[in-house]
C-alpha cells in the first residue's frame, strides 16, 4: 500500500511540476490554459488518490473522494468557461501554426 501511495503522490507531483513549467513556457493563452487545465485535473487527482490510499477506508478518505469528484466536475467546466470568454472577447487562437486548408 505504501508503495502505491508513494507512486501516486510522486507521479501527481511530477505532473503538477511539468504542467507548471508548461504554463510558463507556452506561447499564448490557449496553450497555457491547456497546460493549466491538465495540471489542475490530473495532477491533483493523482495526489488526492495517493492520500486516499494512505488514509485507508476512513471518513477522511470519503471526504477526499468527494473533493476529487468536485474537482473532476468543476475543473474542466472552469477551463471551458475561461477559453470561451477569451474567444468571445476577441483573443483568437494562433492559426499560423495549424495546417488549415485554404479558403
Amino acid at each position: 500500500m505504501m508503495l502505491l501511495s508513494t507512486l501516486l503522490l510522486l507521479s501527481g507531483s511530477a505532473f503538477v511540476l511539468i504542467g507548471g513549467i508548461g504554463v510558463l513556457r507556452m506561447p499564448n493563452l490557449y496553450t497555457r490554459l491547456h497546460a493549466a487545465s491538465l495540471t489542475d485535473t490530473l495532477g491533483t487527482l493523482l495526489i488526492l488518490a495517493g492520500i486516499i490510499v494512505q488514509a485507508g477506508f476512513t471518513l477522511a478518505a470519503i471526504k477526499l473522494a468527494a473533493i476529487a469528484l468536485f474537482l473532476m466536475l468543476t475543473g474542466p467546466t472552469a477551463t471551458y468557461a475561461l477559453a470561451n470568454a477569451a474567444l468571445l472577447s476577441g483573443t483568437m487562437p494562433d492559426a499560423r501554426r495549424l495546417d488549415l486548408p485554404p479558403k
